[in-house]
């Protein structure tokens, strides 16, 4: 089972929560996920199975979408439902005064992240520095917003999407948003739609992956682990080739017939008889494609 699930985590479980029960149920030791999830928030949770963890690290690079549900006049210090109320305050706004500072969280702008969160300090999570009473601050970081739209204000609860990079906090949106307009704000709910390419749509509950097993629908329900990286090219390696990429040697094709190449270019590799082998590298130093992640474990004994 080499392969992505989509799931639609529930709310009440952690990422890691999902990822064990994904493991218990396919008798799998190597499952892993991309993109970690609230206990509180709902939504595409990306798990992946065998050699599909290797592909973590760019799904986890890849875009997100979800829907927020911001609740005015009240601060917490989670900034979510879930922690302590700090503080109170009437809520006085229309759709105009929001709308008037969204431009503000569009873009490539700093953000700090909740104290409660897993950001760690000296390898340790800032949430349990906190718990511990501890006092801690997260470090401010670039994060990417590329779209926010107002779904719905109808108060003191503002709903809206969000469209953003890796790294973005949406509990500290709703309270950056609450500061910059007066009254203070929380996260009251979240719902992750989408992750890369994986939507909501395609995502399924964790008892319907259990169905899927004990039935053999699997394979009909989950994606395999080239599925999000469909928008880079792909090269196909005849025998020895693929060899020469499994064992890491420089390639030397692509730019040198003439195909345009940017430098650090990703592309995805396969065998002759359509087996996803890994993933590529251009290095503009070399002039050549090195081999950045290998997931062959058998190769074609047919000629070049």
């Amino acid at each position: 089972m080499d392969c992505i699930a989509v799931i639609d985590k529930p709310t009440g479980m952690t990422s890691h929560d999902v990822v064990a029960r994904v493991r218990r149920l396919a008798g799998q030791r190597r499952v892993g996920h991309a993109g970690t999830l609230d206990p509180a928030a709902t939504g595409v949770l990306l798990v992946l199975l065998g050699q599909a963890t290797r592909v973590a690290e760019y799904l986890s690079d890849s875009g997100k979408e979800y829907r927020a549900v911001v609740r005015f006049g009240i601060e917490t210090t989670t900034y979510d439902a879930e922690g302590k109320v700090v503080h109170e305050a009437p809520v006085t706004l229309t759709r105009e005064q929001i709308e008037s500072v969204m431009p503000a969280f569009l873009g490539v702008i700093q953000q700090r992240p909740p104290v409660y969160s897993a950001i760690k300090r000296g390898g340790v999570p800032l949430y349990a520095l906190a718990r511990a009473g501890k006092a801690v601050e997260a470090p401010l970081r670039m994060v990417r917003i590329d779209a926010l739209n107002i779904i719905s204000w109808e108060a003191p609860d503002l709903t809206i999407d969000v469209n953003c990079g890796k790294g973005a906090y949406i509990r500290s949106l709703a309270h950056d948003l609450g500061a910059i307009l007066g009254p203070g704000a929380h996260l009251a709910s979240l719902v992750r739609t989408r992750s890369g390419p994986f939507t909501l749509a395609q995502a399924i509950s964790l008892e319907q992956f259990a169905d899927s097993l004990s039935t053999g629908a699997w394979r009909d329900m989950l994606f395999a682990a080239d599925e999000a990286l469909l928008d880079w090219r792909a090269a196909i390696l005849g025998a020895e080739t693929a060899r020469m990429f499994r064992d890491g040697r420089e390639l030397r094709f692509g730019k040198a017939y003439g195909v345009p190449v940017e430098a650090d270019e990703l592309a995805r590799v396969y065998s002759t008889s359509g087996a996803f082998l890994g993933i590529m590298r251009w290095s503009d130093t070399g002039q050549c494609w090195l081999p950045s992640k290998s997931l062959a474990t058998t190769l074609e004994t047919d000629d070049e």
